[in-house]
């Protein structure tokens, strides 16, 4: 898997555009979820991208502290559905808090994640704040990891 992290402003039209489709296709389309997936908040996030190839197999971003949450956050996780199964969510995370602590230093980090997922998050060091609560019809939970947790 090669690793690369881009501003929005870096990102070529085609990497953009396979991004949100990548994006769509998951989170409205196959959880079957009607939702604003263009949220106003990728041109200031910087975007994780993994590709295989060709193919960007997964991706995440990184907010800045204060652009939606108090502290730098992490969202839209996100993994190829051919690519699933392979360890490439965990290794995308570990990925994702290594760029929030070059970019940001010791913040805490935020995380949005879906109830179901709330286990495997937790396996990376996030611990849950909040109760569940209904996001665009789907159960989500707050998440934070501690800097001093992972090091």
């Amino acid at each position: 898997m090669n690793w690369s992290v881009k501003s929005f402003s870096e990102l070529t039209v085609d990497e953009l555009y396979e991004i949100l489709r990548l994006r769509v296709d998951v989170f409205v389309v196959e959880q079957a979820c009607p939702y604003p997936e263009i949220d106003g908040n990728d041109r200031d996030a910087l975007h994780l991208i993994g590709m295989e190839g060709d193919t960007i197999a997964a991706c995440a971003r990184v907010l800045k502290p204060g652009d939606v949450h108090e502290h730098p956050a992490i969202g839209r996780v996100i993994v190829r559905k051919s690519h699933r199964g392979k360890g490439i969510a965990r290794e995308l995370v570990e990925k994702a808090k290594q760029v929030v602590t070059a970019r940001y230093g010791e913040f805490p980090v935020h995380l949005s994640a879906q109830h179901h997922l709330e286990d495997f998050y937790a396996s990376c060091g996030f611990r849950t704040v909040s109760e569940p609560y209904d996001e665009d019809g789907i159960p989500h939970v707050d998440m934070l990891l501690l800097v001093s947790a992972w090091e």
